[in-house]
């Protein structure tokens, strides 16, 4: 199945996905925006032409790129292949790469007078790529962790937060450990939300009470059809993807959010380099420079993140805790 299938498959499964055309004499075309169930929030550009926010080449910020990748005039970066709007998706095409994460790249790129070159991966392959130097950046939704700190370098460029995912009109409210026990979850595997419901399971176990029955989907649409039939009760995921699906869908809610960094530290997201390659301190001169003139903002605002804007970026924070074997 294509990603225009699954795209269809789970606005069924979801409920009606409104689709309505923009009259502003913008370029987009009917049926390329997102209107927000019932008419509430932004309506998001999902067709080819992006009329993206570019970023003005800096000569500061560009003279800390090591010479071996400004000579090549690009910067090779990683993004998701698994289509999770609003972080990395497809476009109407089916072919163009868009997202929050491609627009923050594009304005990193551009402010160090690079040519931005998107490759869709695997969650793992991004890493594989960072390691084995085929990759310069992966801009993909990557949590700073303590763990994540010994190999990559990181640039910090939006808070980090996670949703419980429910279905809508459940009052299904979730703080913590207790609020999960003996309910059916679905999450990504090898992520940090994975990592955080397996310490709830192991809490609540503790504690004398159910565990979590974690569930694994590999496709989006298969989570919200479960989702939508009662086979589980919830979604922990990113809650960007969260509140997109909720306020394009309307078929479900979010039950509670948390930081994705756990308990002790406010989790962020970070533009993610090999360890020493030379470039982390670019990146995060190029996202000071966005931040700071207002276009950072901007491209958060068109895909509805404005709560998860940084003041700065910062080089390698605190980030979430080992946890013990």
């Amino acid at each position: 199945m294509n990603r225009r299938a699954l795209s269809a498959a789970l606005a069924l499964a979801a409920g009606s996905v409104l689709l309505t055309a923009c009259g502003s004499g913008g370029g987009e075309v009917a049926g390329e925006n997102v209107a927000a169930a019932g008419g509430r929030g932004p309506k998001i550009n999902i067709g080819p032409d992006q009329h993206r926010i570019h970023g003005v080449k800096d000569p500061e910020a560009a003279a800390l790129v090591p010479a071996r990748v400004r000579k090549t005039g690009e910067l090779r970066i990683g993004v998701g292949a698994e289509g999770q709007p609003p972080l990395s998706f497809h476009a109407t095409d089916d072919t163009t790469l868009i997202g929050v994460e491609e627009d923050i790249a594009t304005l990193v790129a551009g402010t160090l007078g690079l040519k931005p070159r998107f490759e869709p991966l695997s969650w793992e392959n991004l890493f594989v790529g960072l390691d084995s130097g085929k990759l310069d950046a992966v801009f993909a939704n990557v949590t700073v962790t303590e763990e994540r700190k010994e190999k990559y370098d990181f640039a910090t460029y939006r808070l980090d937060r996670l949703a419980m995912e429910a279905k809508k009109g459940s009052g299904w409210k979730v703080r913590g450990a207790k609020d999960v026990a003996g309910r059916t979850i679905a999450v990504g595997t090898g992520t940090n939300q994975e990592k955080i419901l397996l310490e709830w399971s192991k809490e609540n176990e503790k504690a004398g009470r159910k565990p979590v029955d974690i569930k694994y989907y590999q496709k989006s649409s298969d989570t919200y059809l479960a989702l939508q039939s009662g086979r589980i009760d919830g979604y922990f995921g990113p809650n960007p993807s969260a509140a997109y699906h909720v306020n394009t869908a309307g078929q479900t809610e979010v039950a509670g959010t948390f930081s994705g960094g756990g308990r002790t530290v406010q989790g962020e997201i970070a533009a993610t380099t090999k360890k020493d390659s030379g470039l982390v301190r670019a990146y995060a001169a190029a996202l000071r420079k966005v931040i700071a003139n207002g276009r950072y903002g901007k491209v958060l605002a068109r895909w509805g993140l404005t709560d998860e804007a940084l003041k700065t970026s910062e080089i390698n924070p605190p980030g979430l805790p080992k946890t013990a074997n």
